[in-house]
């Protein structure tokens, strides 16, 4: 079988993930490659057959996400180019985590895709979902990366087709234990506040990993770090405890390592609010941001001792097992394609039209 392996760049949980599945899956089928998407501040480590710009989330004013101007990015001359560039009628099969271009071709081309990604286990019916609806937010999510069928990851095994999170083997591998500090992972907020909100806790040092930052340095008790994978895993491998945005792969690694953890969504990003709902409900408590008003809560949790442990089993295998099972007996749906085909630009957008209809 002949799979194309469709990667979104857009976080590093995407590319840790492919770190660990793609090594099983070559042992059972011929490989490539699709990354699209610039954002991840860890590197993949296998050859990289086709590589795309993508489509990434547009920032708001606030640090969190325009949805208006990321769905009308589906719209756009340069998505739809890089859509028929995607050659997925040469492969049998096509596994998307989260990867826009790819599952798009697919749509149009009438070539198996199924999903191996967070997203498809956060939009699943048994899911957990925060009070507030957001349908545009549920849109996007949706139609990002369309995919029919699937097999999702989350904190926990919500339904038959979602599996408990592929730890990573530099995590698994860690040698974890408790040297006082904690470690920072938000990006949405500058070196500066967080410097100057965190300083205040005097007998505690902080790791900060910073975006912002082109090197390392001081400020009091707080120690500013560029983000790299070895510098992370040293310093949460060695943590008291952990903030982070609710993401899913640094939660997760937290709990796995059983760390003390709290997390922040990072505002107008409705995956994040799903996490943080299934977090909640795990035991793991949740801030809507971190600033000045905040320090009472945040000094609460720095002298709790409470912690959340899940020693999560390696899924991977058995959730690869699942996708090429699902791709067999679902196979007979699809029509052959041979002979490439040409992607209709009108039809893309008859099917984006709802878009038009929330952004009035």
């Amino acid at each position: 079988m002949k799979v194309l392996y469709a990667v979104q760049a857009a976080g590093n949980g995407h590319i840790s993930r492919a770190n660990e599945l793609i090594p099983l899956l070559e042992k059972l089928c011929s490989v490539d490659i699709l990354l699209s998407g610039m954002q991840a501040d860890v590197g993949l480590n296998h050859f990289i057959k086709f590589r795309r710009k993508g489509m990434g989330f547009v920032k708001g004013k606030n640090g969190g996400i325009d949805l208006v101007k990321t769905i009308r990015q589906f719209r756009t001359k340069n998505f739809l180019q890089e859509v028929r560039s995607v050659p997925v009628e040469d492969y049998d099969l096509v596994i998307n985590d989260f990867e826009p271009l790819s599952a798009w071709a697919c749509k149009h081309k009438n070539v198996p895709c199924i999903a191996l990604s967070h997203e498809y286990a956060v939009i699943d019916k048994e899911s957990p979902k925060p009070h507030k609806y957001d349908p545009l937010a549920w849109l996007l999510l949706r139609y990002y990366a369309p995919c029919n069928m699937g097999v999702g990851f989350h904190f926990s095994a919500y339904g038959d087709n979602i599996f408990t999170p592929v730890i990573r083997s530099e995590i698994r591998n860690a040698y974890v234990r408790n040297l006082g500090h904690y470690c920072v992972y938000l990006p949405g907020y500058s070196d500066k506040k967080l410097i100057r909100i965190l300083s205040g806790y005097k007998r505690i040092q902080w790791h900060i990993f910073s975006r912002q930052a082109d090197k390392s340095y001081a400020a009091d008790n707080c120690w500013i770090r560029p983000i790299n994978n070895y510098d992370y895993i040293s310093s949460t491998s060695t943590a008291e405890g952990i903030i982070c945005v609710a993401g899913f792969e640094a939660p997760a690694e937290a709990l796995f390592m059983n760390k003390k953890l709290l997390v922040i969504p990072v505002k107008d990003q409705y995956e994040q609010q799903c996490n943080a709902e299934a977090l909640r409900e795990l035991g793991v408590p949740v801030l809507k941001k971190i600033s000045s008003k905040k320090r009472q809560k945040l000094s609460d949790w720095i002298e709790s001792k409470h912690k959340v442990h899940i020693h999560y089993i390696d899924t991977a295998a058995a959730a690869l097992n699942r996708v090429l099972k699902t791709a067999l007996i679902t196979k007979e749906n699809f029509a052959a394609t041979p002979v490439a085909t040409s992607l209709s630009s009108e039809l893309l957008m008859k099917e984006l039209d709802f878009v038009d209809e929330y952004s009035m």
